[in-house]
């Protein structure tokens, strides 16, 4: 009766880890966020194996369903469609209530986004502070921005497609053109790109590329040059 939190792939399917498989195949139930990304990495139809999902508006009611299935003795795999869960993603909850019962809980550990991104960046990695994805509203982000300034380490970020030119507009506008800054999209899949440098460069390349897919951005601290 062991939770498995387990990480998936992030974009290229070869980054599934042989314990990542073996636990998802052997569990009794695979908690996810879409049953088709998941029965896919399973390799079976959905219908061959119990698949619940959680998402951010039922993770509440479904941990009760996934408590009874754990005090029942059955082993429990959570997944989110890409990546670690419960990094900006499906998952805190469960783990929570979880912990709070003293049932056990496993990490398989493997790909993140921000990990991926940060590692390859050349930005400092000593420290880090991860933000996830910012509130929606300008003033939220400005305020985030403001206060964080002129933090000592590097600041990571995820960022939708919608988002993510405005996100850089405020970010230019806050931490000024000189501020050296990562922007990773796609990590892993065919349309892979890193643009890497000044902000005020770093925009100008982004309106000359399509803003499709998931966006990691790091910001360097403010004394940081490459």
């Amino acid at each position: 009766m062991t939770l498995y939190v387990v990480a998936t792939p992030i974009g290229n399917l070869g980054d599934m880890s042989p314990r990542a498989r073996m636990t998802m195949a052997a569990a009794d139930c695979v908690v996810c966020e879409d049953r088709r990304i998941s029965a896919k990495l399973l390799g079976k139809p959905s219908g061959e194996r119990r698949l619940l999902l959680c998402r951010d508006d039922n993770e509440k009611q479904i941990a009760g369903e996934i408590l009874e299935l754990l005090h029942s003795g059955k082993n429990v795999c959570l997944v989110s469609d890409a990546g670690t869960p419960c990094i900006s993603d499906p998952g805190f909850r469960l783990v929570r209530a979880c912990r709070k019962e003293g049932l056990p809980v496993e990490v398989v550990p493997g790909p993140c986004a921000a990990i991926a991104a940060l590692s390859i960046s050349g930005l400092p990695t000593d420290g880090f502070l991860f933000a996830g994805f910012l509130p929606s509203k300008r003033s939220a982000r400005i305020n985030f921005f403001q206060k964080y300034g002129e933090f000592e380490y590097t600041i990571v970020f995820y960022e939708s497609c919608h988002r993510i030119g405005k996100f850089l507009n405020d970010a230019l506008e806050i931490f000024g053109s000189e501020r050296i800054i990562c922007v990773a999209k796609e990590l892993t899949k065919v349309h892979e790109t890193f643009l890497i440098g000044k902000l005020a460069a770093v925009c100008e390349k982004m309106a000359t590329i399509a803003a499709k897919g998931e966006f990691v951005t790091i910001v360097a601290p403010a004394r940081f040059t490459l």
